[in-house]
């Protein structure tokens, strides 16, 4: 169910949407997550930016 705020949120958008310059930059910072979750599903991580395994350590 959504949440009454989000109508409220809606209603506030519909009449007052966001400059030609936001949605751009959103559709920017998009397609750089895309490119860059594209990137790393098909080549991968370099080894320097892999976590090393730890040990584990028990919670109490």
């Amino acid at each position: 169910m959504i949440n009454p705020r989000h109508f409220i949120r809606m209603a506030r958008w519909a009449r007052r949407p966001p400059s030609r310059r936001m949605v751009i930059t959103v559709l920017i910072v998009v397609g750089l997550a895309a490119v860059i979750v594209g990137i790393e599903r098909t080549i991968g991580w370099p080894e320097w930016m892999q976590v090393a395994p730890g040990p584990i350590r028990p919670t109490r």
